[in-house]
């Protein structure tokens, strides 16, 4: 074969080669990117947030949890039956929906979903029924609400987007329960905000044990690891996981908070 011939062939095995990597690059799977989207807004919970402590996610206080008043309560569609607890969302009044009188142009608002707005079948999707699926809707904490909206608007149609959720410190873990139900609250944390599993291992064992979602951001185990020292094992709704190596202390009680030094 000549040369020339030789040096084509090589250069055009090596050019297949490289559209062929091209082709696998566009077709790997990458993360969705965050978008719009339209909904409607209404706020609860007074003017100093205070009524909205608690709620559907088992936070408790929102204020000692970091949460503080960027809060909200998502509707039916938007909670998935807790999974989206701890999920933060940037929001800001459509002005191409709003009535100018109620609408703060120009302005966004983060908050953290903590809680769950019911739906009230006995009225309409478009009358009181806010929350009733299949709408996406925010009832917020009233100080996040009138960052974007005026009070006498009561409701608002909004344009919102999910974004990394910004933390300080590590992720937290709260044990309530009793032997043979461990019911760990996870909290605080960043990044995507939501945990899709948990693991949790003694340091009797060399085994990660599964947890079940119970309810809101509270996991459970069914295993008798009172007093044993734990870890925990958590991966977020991006699929990152992280390792929280003898988070919990020998001789722990239910009713304790702890602190890790790890973030998502």
């Amino acid at each position: 074969m000549a040369p020339a011939r030789v040096v084509a062939v090589v250069l055009l095995a090596v050019g297949s080669l490289l559209l062929s990597a091209a082709a696998d690059t566009a077709t790997a799977p990458s993360p969705q990117p965050f978008v719009w989207q339209k909904a409607h807004a209404t706020f609860y919970g007074g003017a100093d947030a205070s009524d909205t402590m608690g709620g559907a996610c088992g936070y408790g206080n929102l204020f000692a949890e970091g949460y503080g008043t960027r809060t909200a309560a998502l509707s039916t569609v938007l909670f998935n039956d807790g999974a989206a607890c701890g999920q933060c969302y940037k929001i800001a009044c459509d002005r191409k929906r709003a009535d100018p009188l109620f609408c703060k142009p120009g302005v966004t608002v983060t908050v953290t979903a903590t809680n769950f707005c019911p739906p009230n079948d006995a009225l309409p999707n478009d009358n009181g029924g806010w929350c009733n699926t299949p709408r996406p809707h925010f009832d917020m904490a009233q100080p996040a609400w009138e960052k974007i909206g005026v009070y006498k608007g009561g409701i608002i149609p909004v344009m919102y987007q999910r974004v990394p959720c910004v933390k300080r410190g590590g992720v937290r873990f709260r044990i309530n329960g009793h032997d043979y139900f461990n019911l760990v609250l996870v909290s605080n944390v960043a990044a995507a905000g939501s945990i899709k599993s948990m693991d949790v291992k003694s340091s009797d064992s060399e085994d990660w044990m599964p947890m079940a979602r119970n309810w809101g951001a509270n996991w459970h185990s069914l295993a008798n690891l009172t007093g044993k020292m734990l870890s925990f094992r958590l991966t977020n709704t991006d699929g990152h996981t992280l390792v929280f190596n003898d988070v919990v202390p020998k001789g722990w009680t239910f009713g304790q908070s702890f602190v890790s030094k790890l973030q998502f």
